[in-house]
C-alpha cells in the first residue's frame, strides 16, 4: 500500500514538474526575445533652447468702464411728446433728446406770470402812494413780499417744465431707446443710456505684493478678444486700500478709444511691464513633460554609431508667453530637445527628425477665427 502511494505520488510529481519546468522555459525564451529585439526608431521635431530677451511683466484680467454713464430719466412723468434722437447717434452735451407733454404746464404758467405782473404793478402803485403818505410802510412792503411770491412762482413753475425736457447731461455715444411717442412714463423710468467712449476705464485687481510695483502714470497694453490690435493706455489711480477677503488692490487705467472699438463692460486683459528687459532661455511648451513628480525635456544626442538618441532630463520652467516657456534651470542655450513625440520617448531611444507638423513657438499666438 505505502510502495503504490510513494509510485504515484512520484508521479504526479514527475507530471507537474515537466509542465512548469516547460513554462519556465517558454517564457524564458520570450524573454530573451523582447530583450533581443530591437527598439523602434521614434520621429520626432526638435527644436534649440534659445535665447530671447522678455520684460518682467504683471498680467491681469479686468473691465472696461465708461468714464462717464448713465441711465436717463426725467425728473418728473408724464407723456412723451417728441422723441428727438436716434438710437446709437453720437450727441453733444446739452443736446435735446426728448420733451413731455407740458401743455397744462404752459398754461399754468401763462396765468401765473399774469399773477406776476399784477402783484409788480400793485406794488409800484403803493410806492407811489406811500411818497404821498397815502399808506404805510406795511403795505409796500406787503405788495413786495406778494410780487417775489409771484415771481418764485413762476420760476418754480419753468423749472417744472424744463424737467420735462430730456438734455444729454455730457458728450457721448446713446444706446438703445426705452419709450415710445405717447408713452405715460413716471419719475425715473429709463429712457435711453448715455455712455462717453473716448477715453475709456479699465478696471483691474493685483495681488498686494505687486503694490511696490505699480504707479500712476505707468504704461499699460490691454487686448480684448473682440480686436486682435492691442490698445494702449496709463495707470491713473489706485485704490488706496487693500482688500481683507483677496488681500488685493483695485487699479484703474486710461485708454485711448477715438474710433470708439472700446465699449462699458467688455472683459479685458491687462499687461503691464514692471522692469528692464532679461535675457531668458525659452522653448515650446510641448517640448515639456509635465509630471507630478518635475518636468523634463528630451535633450537629443548622437550616439558612437552616429545614431540620434535622446536622453531625459530634469528641469526647471518659469513664466509662459505663447507658445513658449521660460526655462530657469537644467538646459542650456543651443542644446537641441525633442518638441514633439514625446509619448513614444524614453531614455535612450532612437530618433528621426521630421519638419512636418512642427510645433508653433509663437510668443503671442492667435487663432484664424479670432
Amino acid at each position: 500500500m505505502t510502495k503504490r502511494f510513494v509510485l504515484m505520488l512520484l508521479g504526479v510529481s514527475l507530471v507537474f514538474g515537466g509542465i512548469f519546468g516547460f513554462k519556465w522555459f517558454v517564457d524564458g525564451q520570450i524573454d530573451a526575445f523582447f530583450d533581443q529585439m530591437p527598439v523602434p526608431t521614434a520621429t520626432i521635431t526638435a527644436t534649440n533652447a534659445r535665447i530671447e530677451h522678455w520684460t518682467p511683466e504683471v498680467r491681469s484680467v479686468g473691465t472696461l468702464q465708461a468714464v462717464q454713464g448713465a441711465v436717463l430719466s426725467t425728473e418728473v412723468g408724464g407723456i412723451v411728446r417728441d422723441i428727438l434722437f436716434e438710437a446709437g447717434a453720437q450727441v453733444a452735451e446739452g443736446t435735446l433728446l426728448l420733451r413731455l407733454d407740458t401743455e397744462s404746464d404752459q398754461a399754468e404758467i401763462s396765468r401765473l406770470e399774469a399773477a406776476a405782473r399784477l402783484a409788480e404793478q400793485e406794488l409800484q402803485r403803493v410806492r407811489r402812494l406811500v411818497r404821498e403818505q397815502n399808506v404805510s410802510e406795511a403795505e409796500v412792503q406787503r405788495r413786495q413780499s406778494e410780487a417775489e411770491q409771484a415771481r418764485a412762482a413762476v420760476a418754480a413753475q419753468r423749472a417744472r417744465i424744463n424737467q420735462k425736457s430730456l438734455l444729454a447731461p455730457f458728450d457721448g455715444v446713446l444706446g438703445i431707446r426705452r419709450v415710445n411717442l405717447g408713452q405715460f412714463v413716471s419719475p425715473g423710468d429709463a429712457m435711453v443710456t448715455l455712455e462717453s467712449v473716448d477715453p475709456i476705464h479699465v478696471n483691474f485687481t493685483l495681488t498686494e505684493r505687486r503694490l511696490g510695483q505699480v504707479r500712476p502714470g505707468q504704461s499699460i497694453e490691454v487686448a480684448v478678444d473682440a480686436f486682435a490690435e492691442k490698445f494702449h493706455g496709463e495707470i491713473v489711480a489706485l485704490e488706496p486700500r487693500v482688500r481683507v477677503a483677496s488681500r488685493s488692490f483695485e487699479v484703474q487705467g486710461l485708454l485711448g478709444n477715438p474710433e470708439g472699438k472700446l465699449r462699458a463692460g467688455q472683459f479685458a486683459r491687462v499687461t503691464m511691464a514692471v522692469g528692464e528687459p532679461d535675457r531668458v532661455v525659452v522653448l515650446p511648451q510641448t517640448s515639456i513633460r509635465f509630471n507630478p513628480f518635475g518636468n523634463s525635456v528630451f535633450v537629443i544626442y548622437e550616439d558612437d554609431e552616429g545614431q540620434l538618441r535622446v536622453r531625459e532630463r530634469f528641469v526647471q520652467t518659469g513664466e509662459r508667453r505663447g507658445d513658449l516657456i521660460r526655462i530657469t534651470e537644467g538646459l542650456d542655450a543651443g542644446e537641441w530637445v525633442a518638441s514633439s513625440g514625446l509619448l513614444k520617448l524614453q531614455n535612450q531611444t532612437p530618433v528621426t527628425i521630421t519638419e512636418d507638423a512642427k510645433p508653433s513657438e509663437d510668443p503671442a499666438p492667435r487663432p484664424d477665427n479670432a
